[in-house]
């Protein structure tokens, strides 16, 4: 699915999912610098995204795989 990463004025990372219309924060990463990795959304959901150069320049639209969700989907 397609993910844009970004961060806002606070330097806080979120990630919005368009066909989704859903905007979350990320709350847990499972690689320090991101990428390459496991992140987990506010609302549980867990993302991996895929491998980038360290020092990528945000916001960036990215192919991402959803794994886990602790919330249903409507």
């Amino acid at each position: 699915m397609k993910v844009m990463i970004r961060r806002d004025a606070k330097g806080v990372l979120s990630a919005y999912v368009p066909k989704k219309d859903l905007e979350e924060p990320i709350v847990d990463m499972v690689n320090p610098g991101m990428w390459g990795g496991l992140v987990t959304l506010a609302n549980g959901w867990q993302l991996d995204l895929p491998v980038m150069p360290e020092g990528t320049t945000l916001p960036i639209t990215v192919e991402a795989r959803r794994l886990a969700s602790s919330v249903s989907e409507d």
